[in-house]
């Protein structure tokens, strides 16, 4: 059954990036050529892809677990130096720019670096204290928090909101089945419902408060979020138009009807459901859920629990970008700017996934055993 499980989340892959491929070269239709071939660098970035899984299935997941506190570290520099030399793009320094390679995007690896840290801390807690009083779970989650709010607070000034969000729901998947008190959960929820309640308070309310706290900027993101029920804008408009106007079988494969922004990224969804219609959305979605339900039946083996708890943060990322970003493609979400999972062309988003899948493969052919990290 293992090699069965593994065997089928490479297969789940490898359809994915096919699609991926020929949606990518699809959408270059209506791509800047300044950008060059973009179906041609996604290929690349699966080889390379590739290379990396090899890579971590040598080392073995402990490697990882053993630094990861020095890859945290590293993940955090890279935000704080992205602050001061990152390239300026859409107004967000979210990139360095190298000469030869193009953009890279920390975040990405940051998403990866803060599971691997979490998942740390959660299982030498578990160690140290067996049986955690009130107390003890109080000052680990002040601490889990801390570990946290590091990179979403450099994230957040670059701005990239996105990003953000996915390290808050991978911080509440992995917390969520960490075995902590379920009043933990309880009391987390009012707090956050409040600080919700005082924050749209602000926004609706108190316009020169908020602005004055969190900025101009911050404001008018927010005001574009708040407004995807009205279903206005070029870029979601015509996205819809595309999708609504595909039919059972679509237009075909490169006869995307109409122009819309980001093609290749973000709505990237849009552009294969329109090529291949009602059809192909069916079967993107069939694969897209058959490599969710293979992860989550590597939680049904006997492995380590900071394996557990990798894997909790693995699932709670794809499903969140998964359902965000068809979503909001649709009409149906806010639009955030969060690509879909191993279809999106992205180098830095692509390489971060394909480690994870190194790290999958590793869990999948991991005998259980003890191991203290620290």
């Amino acid at each position: 059954m293992i090699h069965k499980v593994h065997f089928r989340i490479f297969l789940s892959v490898v359809l994915l990036s096919i699609i991926s491929i020929v949606s990518i070269s699809s959408a270059l239709t209506y791509t800047s050529a300044s950008l060059g071939n973009l179906a041609l660098k996604q290929a690349m970035w699966y080889v390379v892809g590739w290379i990396v899984v090899v890579i971590i299935a040598r080392l073995k997941n402990e490697y990882l677990y053993q630094h990861a506190w020095l890859l945290y570290g590293l993940g955090v520099v890279l935000l704080i130096l992205l602050l001061f030399f990152g390239t300026p793009i859409n107004h967000s320094k979210c990139w360095f720019t190298i000469p030869g390679i193009g953009s890279i995007q920390p975040s990405e690896f940051m998403k990866v670096f803060l599971m691997i840290a979490l998942a740390i801390m959660i299982h030498n807690f578990h160690n140290d204290y067996p049986n955690p009083t009130v107390k003890q779970e109080f000052f680990f989650l002040c601490k889990s928090l801390v570990v946290l709010f590091i990179p979403s607070i450099l994230t957040f000034l670059q701005p990239d909101t996105g990003a953000v969000f996915i390290y808050l729901i991978i911080y509440f998947s992995m917390i969520f089945i960490s075995g902590l008190r379920f009043r933990w959960f309880v009391i987390g929820s009012l707090l956050v419902g409040i600080f919700i309640g005082i924050f749209l308070y602000l926004y609706f309310q108190k316009e020169d408060v908020f602005t004055s706290i969190f900025g101009t900027n911050f404001y008018y993101r927010l005001e574009r979020v708040f407004n995807w029920s009205q279903s206005s804008g070029l870029q979601l408009e015509n996205a819809m138009s595309a999708i609504g106007s595909a039919g059972a079988l679509g237009h075909g494969y490169n006869q995307t009807p109409i122009y819309f922004p980001e093609s290749s990224t973000d709505f990237i969804f849009a552009v294969f459901a329109s090529n291949f219609g009602f059809a192909g959305v069916i079967g993107l979605i069939l694969i897209i859920f058959f490599f969710d339900i293979q992860i989550f039946l590597l939680t049904r083996k006997k492995i380590l629990d900071t394996n557990k708890y990798i894997i909790a943060g693995i699932l709670g990322m794809l499903v969140f970008q998964q359902i965000q970003n068809i979503g909001m493609t649709l009409g149906l979400l806010p639009i955030m700017g969060i690509t879909l999972p191993f279809v999106s062309y992205g180098g830095s988003s692509l390489l971060s996934y394909m480690l994870l899948i190194g790290i999958l493969y590793n869990i999948s052919n991991q005998k259980k055993q003890n191991y203290q990290y620290r």
